[in-house]
């Protein structure tokens, strides 16, 4: 079979990947001269921890294991099963995390809470003060800015894909094929569109203006070196008021009693904090829904984490290196984990992952082929 991917972020990359895997003859091509969107401006988390039960954490689950799988085989990943601590503060916060620990499927994710005494073991670099922390042992990490680049060269390996970089896709010509702004056409078995954020020009010409999907604006930063091991993932308790596993009547609670400070609220913000292959600490994050969308960063939602951050390191923070924005697609119903259609035959527009593109797209990619019996 002949399969062509358009898009080289991580769904389409994990697409080809599996196209591969099953012997099929794989053409992807990338209009960047390499993905540059949101599959870079990311945590690198594969993040179990936060997501809902049922389809969501299935899918996470078994992502985790494919990334792990291809993590052994591919050592620039950068794959590490590193888990998470969610450190809390006061009686609101405690409940939460108790609260996640009583649900049926906390053995599925590794929650455990955990004393000061216990998160300081497991995380020496967590210095501040707090009472508790939620550990989540099934969360890990790969090194974003690179993995594409690492997966692409061990696909590069294969006689059977091809990867065109520089090139647009820019319309369908009979049943799944492409035609690119060089002119050329690439005719396959199957077509599947990985465009990520870019939801404009052939993607709304195919699927049309009401595609169920949005896109949503981050802003994230990068540190020097913290000079010492941060030896899980870091989230603050804000976190819980994103993510879906975490609600609770104790969440609802801690709404009212305890909104977020004023700047977090503003910019819809949580602390997540990953370390680097270099020692450097990415930190983020904002998220903005309106359009049009602001063309700068503002620093008040730096000044909050940084903050943030030192309450919980007990010491300040080495200096920002990169700050950057991204834009990432995100379904508009939230129990949906991705938007899969088929737009013409022989061609499939999958997007919409969200935040959990990174930690979703090998299984995303898994489904698909399985879908289509590749």
């Amino acid at each position: 079979m002949k399969v062509t991917i358009v898009g080289a972020g991580v769904v389409g990359t994990m697409h080809a990947w599996q196209a591969v895997e099953r012997g099929h003859e794989v053409v992807q091509i990338e209009r960047e001269a390499e993905a540059r969107g949101a599959s870079l401006r990311n945590f690198g988390q594969i993040w179990v921890s936060g997501r809902a039960g049922g389809e969501e954490l299935s899918t996470a689950l078994r992502a985790r294991e494919l990334w792990e799988a291809i993590g052994g085989r591919v050592p620039a990943l950068g794959f590490r099963a590193n888990g998470s601590l969610t450190p809390v503060r006061g009686e609101l916060e405690h409940a939460v995390a108790e609260a996640a620990v009583a649900r049926p499927d906390a053995a599925a994710r590794g929650y455990k809470l955990l004393t000061p005494g216990e998160a300081r073991a497991v995380n020496p670099a967590l210095r501040g003060s707090f009472d508790a922390a939620l550990y989540c042992e099934r969360d890990a990490a790969v090194e974003p800015r690179t993995a594409q680049r690492a997966l692409r060269a061990e696909l590069l390996k294969h006689p059977a894909y091809t990867f065109l970089p520089g090139r647009e896709v820019r319309g369908v010509v009979g049943r799944s094929a492409v035609r690119d702004d060089h002119g050329d056409v690439h005719t396959a078995d199957v077509v599947v569109l990985c465009t990520g954020a870019w939801l404009g020009g052939l993607v709304r010409e195919l699927a049309g203006p009401e595609l169920p999907v949005r896109r949503v604006r981050l802003q994230m930063m990068q540190t020097d070196p913290l000079g010492e091991p941060l030896t899980t993932s870091v989230a603050d308790a804000d976190s819980f008021r994103y993510y879906p596993a975490y609600a609770s009547a104790a969440l609802d609670e801690l709404n009212a009693r305890r909104p977020q400070p004023e700047t977090a609220a503003a910019h819809r913000m949580q602390l997540l904090m990953v370390q680097r292959a270099d020692g450097g600490l990415t930190i983020g994050d904002t998220h903005e829904y309106e359009h049009p969308f602001a063309f700068d960063t503002v620093e008040d939602p730096y000044d909050h984490l940084t903050g943030v951050v030192e309450s919980l390191l007990g010491r300040p923070l080495p200096k920002i290196r990169r700050r950057w924005a991204g834009v990432y697609a995100q379904c508009t119903d939230p129990a949906r984990v991705v938007h899969r259609q088929q737009v013409r035959e022989g061609v499939w527009l999958v997007t919409g992952p969200g935040g959990r593109g990174m930690t979703c797209a090998p299984a995303i990619a898994e489904k698909t082929a399985n879908d289509l019996e590749w």
